[in-house]
């Protein structure tokens, strides 16, 4: 029996310093992919985007400033309020996304309630796999 826990939510788009457009947007996270962590932008459009990358990085990018490569992930204010950026590159292009971080934490608090941190890999039931297969 595998646990969805989805949020919806509204995250902008950073153009420029002063200007941010509205992007509605799902997070969702799946027990039988306990590592990782999909965002879907777009969600009401014909053509969404999808992005997937490690919970651990959303974890820390509330935090502090981690990540490299195609996701990085950092908090700071904007407005007076706590936000979580995202830097997201592909070959397609690149953009910076701003969500409010009391909405990721929460969101991320949840997917840490039904998958605690370490225990990732009993979600996968390799054991059990590994040890049919070395039954045979």
């Amino acid at each position: 029996m595998h646990t969805v826990v989805e949020r919806e939510l509204e995250l902008k788009l950073v153009l420029s310093p002063e200007r941010r457009i509205p992007v509605p947007a799902r997070l969702g996270y799946l027990t039988d992919d306990p590592y990782a962590v999909h965002v879907t932008f777009h969600i009401d459009t014909e053509h969404p985007v999808y992005w997937t990358f490690a919970r651990d990085l959303l974890v820390e990018g509330v935090f502090r400033p981690c990540g490299q490569g195609d996701v990085r992930v950092w908090p700071t204010k904007a407005e007076g309020r706590s936000v979580v950026l995202m830097a997201l590159s592909s070959p397609d292009g690149d953009a910076l996304l701003e969500a409010p971080a009391t909405v990721v934490s929460a969101w991320l608090e949840r997917t840490l309630r039904v998958v605690p941190p370490g225990t990732e890999g009993e979600q996968l039931g390799l054991d059990d796999e590994l040890a049919q297969l070395l039954a045979q």
